[in-house]
């Protein structure tokens, strides 16, 4: 995977993160769409993320936790809003307490995956846009650009041990 940029724009309240692949579209896209995949990598090393719910459709919901070195979970939620297999997916993104209830505090992040050709790899765009400047700030704190980057850099292996003969 190479990183090709990471940008964070406080003026439009969000954060980009562009990666690049070597395989196909419809290769990178599987990681999102197959729920047992996408707990591979979703969340960095040292939060592994196990998926309870996953109904992939526009409309459908997802729940997670993400357990720490420590034994901590920390439980989250998607609203999938829409999906143009196998080149983009959005969806709402947010914490959820013991019981899967949205934490209201820590608002509501949007996200927009966007998968495009680009020669014979694949690029891949995330776009996170926030709800006002200190949920930003917040999220930014705890550290989501490093672990965004350390989440998506375990994609390769996926994509390796999944290649298509």
């Amino acid at each position: 995977m190479t990183v090709v940029s990471s940008t964070k724009n406080l003026e439009a309240l969000s954060f980009t993160l562009v990666t690049e692949f070597d395989a196909d579209v419809k290769r990178v896209w599987q990681v999102w769409e197959d729920p047992r995949l996408l707990e591979r990598w979703w969340g960095p090393p040292t939060w592994p993320a196990t998926f309870e719910q996953f109904d992939f459709q526009r409309g459908g919901k997802a729940a997670y936790y993400m357990t720490g070195p420590d034994g901590t979970k920390a439980r989250g939620w998607w609203r999938i809003t829409a999906i143009q297999a196998p080149n983009q997916l959005e969806f709402d993104d947010g914490f959820a307490d013991g019981n899967g209830d949205h934490v209201e505090a820590m608002g509501i992040t949007h996200a927009t995956v966007t998968l495009e050709e680009v020669g014979d790899r694949t690029r891949m765009t995330v776009l996170s846009t926030f709800e006002s400047e200190e949920q930003m700030n917040q999220m930014v704190e705890m550290g989501m650009e490093e672990g965004m980057k350390e989440a998506a850099g375990q994609i390769d292996a996926l994509l390796a041990e999944h290649s298509n003969p």
